[in-house]
Formats: C-alpha cells, structure tokens, sequence
C-alpha cells in the first residue's frame, strides 16, 4: 500500500535533515533510532504507512548485510509514496533514488566523520578514566534504545490478545541465545517457518 505525496524541496530539506541529526544519536547502529523515525515519518507528516516502516525494517534485518538497509527503504518508500507508487514511472523511480540516497547519507555522514575524528584520539586515551566511564555509561542507554525499538515494532500489530505466540517465541529465542550456543540463523529460519505456516 502506497501513500500519494506532494512533498517540496522543503520537505526533502527537512527530511535529509532529520536523518543528520538522527545520525548522531546512533550510538548502537541505526537500528535504535527506529522510534523517532517513526515519529518523524509515519505519525507527524504521515510519509510512510505503519505496514511500509514496519516492512522496512523487517526485510532489512532479514537481509545480509549492514542494519542501517532499513534506512535506504525507508527513504526509497518516501520517494516512491511521492512518485505515485509503482505506477509512477521514471519520476517514481528518480524520487525513490533520491529519498534512498537522502537518507543514506544523512543517517551516514555525521556519524561517520565523528567517528573518524575521535576514534584515534579515544583510542591514545583508552586508559582515562572519563573514556573508561563514557564507555560504560553509553551501554544502558544503547539497551534502552533497543527495547524502545522493540517495543515500537511489537505495538505496532495492535492485537495484543493474538500476539501471544510471538511472545512465547521471543522468550525462546532469549532463552536459546542466552543458555544455548545455537546460531542465530537457525533461530531466524525457525521464525520464518512458524510465520509462513500462520502459526506467530
């Protein structure tokens, strides 16, 4: 399902704009600013539907490659909600482009350059006492960022009196990472079999 967009060179201002702010909180990859992008996207301007956000993510993380994919789909969703879907032809094609490398580059460039430019200095000085405590100090906020993420996409099917089974499946899956030494693959080809059956 696709939205039908008007959106102007302020919007596509504002919106690259966004992902270059986003892209310094991203402290655990991209992945935790998932809320304030849906904020941003799906309840403030309404870009995104709540089935392509959700979507985005999900085929994202389901792919190989870097976590941050979820991101250029985003972006490419926005684009082709303007470009009139699918139907649109080379203007859809061309906005889509554009949204995906908007969003790319904003969530990418700040964080990149920070990156760069501090990791040798933090790395001469690993055995300071304030790096030593940054470091400790950013590991709950980047595990409250990722429950926030999660509880998002789970919130987001709004049938919680169905979504037991997920439920029960997402504890197995904690139990098995935590006590067991089974790849993660095996867990997520058993998550992708349970849905293709309609059991979660």
């Amino acid at each position: 399902m696709t939205l039908s967009l008007q959106l102007s060179f302020s919007d596509w201002l504002a919106f690259f704009q966004h992902f270059l702010s986003l892209s310094l909180l991203a402290v655990g990859g991209a992945v935790i600013t998932a809320p304030d992008m849906h904020r941003f996207l799906v309840d403030e301007n309404q870009w995104l539907t709540e089935q392509q956000f959700s979507s985005s993510i999900a085929l994202a993380q389901s792919a190989p490659g870097p976590n941050v994919l979820f991101v250029g789909l985003m972006g490419w969703n926005v684009g082709l909600n303007a470009g009139a879907g699918l139907g649109g032809g080379w203007v859809s094609v061309g906005l889509s482009t554009l949204g995906l490398v908007l969003s790319l580059l904003g969530i990418m460039l700040p964080s990149s350059v920070l990156t760069y430019t501090t990791t040798r200095w933090a790395h001469q000085h690993r055995d300071n006492r304030a790096i030593k405590a940054f470091k400790l100090g950013m590991a709950p906020l980047v595990i409250a960022l990722l429950i926030s993420t999660a509880w998002l996409l789970t919130a987001s099917h709004n049938q919680a009196e169905r979504d037991w089974p997920l439920w029960l499946l997402t504890l197995a899956s904690v139990i098995l990472v935590w006590r067991t030494r089974i790849h993660l693959l095996w867990l997520i080809g058993a998550g992708a079999v349970l849905g293709a059956w309609g059991w979660v």
